[in-house]
């Protein structure tokens, strides 16, 4: 029985009826074949943080699987050699994707292209040159990119970065750094932003462009890898471009104007993010209304006490809701309309409830909540980045009242 009146294309269910199966077969098998590697992180990440050869194999083997299955590239355009199914598919499949394989089997995220990770729209407004050059090896899922905006001095407000790429001929040479790029350390491609005309850039009138960076170019270095949550290595790191020499053809999109790029990404990161919120949180909510039943207190299950199901019913509505605005604001983009107000309500509202629905399924399990095994915290921390991701939920409230106040009053 479904709750939702929403009739999802065929395509889409069927797809995501094989990506369950996928799942399981390609990524779930290899986490518990190979359950120390993946979980342990002194086994994960070497001494430096970064991860370990046999697990960069493992990601790059899940991509590969992924695309000759024809899930991972479901969502890339055709003319990139893609599927060319659109933002509902893309939300639908990620949320499903999270809520079969949880947080422990984490590779599950290497089984649908991320925007910023590997080929989408987003490779549109790359050179023929560059396409040719980059495109086989990532629709194939051999290679992968990262996506680098954000600056120690500018995050929310990105227009504040301070890289700068100068002319150097018919070329230019970046220099400047960049944080919190996730996937740089593995990637072998870098989308990066810089300022191309300073005073366009400080009045805000455009001035940032957008180049495709090999990982590998001179001048371009990993300076460190951020770990969070208190753990021994990860995926996320500080960048820094000294005289990073890049042609014309590396110039993604339209000089000057390198923000439509950066604002079509984060809308992509946005959808992204409100799927996995939501995938997590409902895989969360399950995992504590079995235990629920299965808990005895005081002679009975403890799925007879309002105080422990209550909080669930709560984050039941609450995620419904949720579903409802990601799905709806998934087919408004698919339309071709800008949704600008409905996507920052949609992933403003799924962090939120996603990170509270997770906290609610800890308190259920008690001091099992906090353990390793069961893998709520780690549902959490992920849920709890992603109010900050791609737009701060403050960011995204006040972009609400402005659309609001602009005249954009349709709710």
């Amino acid at each position: 029985m479904s709750s939702i009146a929403l009739e999802i294309p065929d395509e889409i269910r069927g797809l995501c009826d094989g990506l369950e199966k996928f799942i399981k077969a390609e990524v779930i098998s290899r986490h518990e074949t190979n359950h120390d590697l993946l979980s342990n992180g002194r086994k994960t990440y070497d001494e430096n943080g970064r991860y370990v050869e046999e697990v960069i194999e493992l990601i790059r083997e899940v991509r590969m699987a992924s695309s000759k299955a024809g899930y991972f590239n479901m969502c890339v355009p055709e003319e990139l050699g893609g599927s060319g199914l659109g933002m509902l598919a893309y939300y639908v499949a990620w949320e499903h994707a999270y809520r079969t394989a949880g947080p422990h089997n984490w590779l599950a995220m290497y089984a649908i292209s991320h925007w910023a990770l590997g080929p989408s729209r987003l490779l549109e407004r790359v050179t023929p040159e560059a396409r040719s050059e980059i495109l086989d090896g990532m629709v194939e899922g051999r290679t992968s990119m990262c996506f680098g905006m954000s600056e120690p001095g500018a995050g929310s407000d990105a227009a504040a970065m301070t890289t700068r790429a100068k002319q150097d001929g018919n070329g230019w040479r970046i220099s400047g750094r960049k944080i919190w790029t996730t996937n740089s350390p593995i990637a072998d491609y870098c989308v990066v932003f810089a300022q191309t005309d300073p005073e366009a850039a400080a009045l805000r009138k455009g001035g940032i462009s957008a180049f495709l960076v090999p990982t590998n170019s001179p001048g371009f270095e990993i300076e460190s890898i951020i770990r969070m949550h208190g753990s021994v290595g990860g995926n996320e790191a500080q960048l820094v471009f000294e005289d990073v020499r890049v042609e014309p053809y590396q110039l993604v999109g339209e000089l000057n104007q390198g923000f439509k790029t950066a604002v079509f990404g984060v809308s992509m990161g946005r959808i992204y993010n409100s799927a996995r919120a939501l995938g997590l949180a409902r895989w969360s909510v399950d995992l504590a209304l079995d235990y629920s039943t299965q808990r005895q207190a005081f002679g009975k299950p403890i799925s007879e006490y309002q105080g422990v199901t209550f909080p669930l019913a709560e984050s039941a509505m609450e995620l419904h809701a949720s579903h409802l605005m990601g799905l709806n604001v998934a087919q408004l983009l698919d339309r071709g309309e800008p949704a600008i107000k409905e996507l920052s309500m949609t992933k403003a509202y799924a962090v939120e409830v996603g990170a509270r629905a997770i906290d609610r399924a800890i308190q259920v399990h008690g001091a099992m909540g906090f353990t390793n095994e069961v893998g709520l915290f780690e549902a959490y921390n992920v849920v709890r980045v992603v109010n900050v991701a791609d737009g701060t939920n403050e960011i995204l409230r006040r972009t609400i009242v402005h659309r609001l106040l602009g005249g954009d009053r349709d709710l």
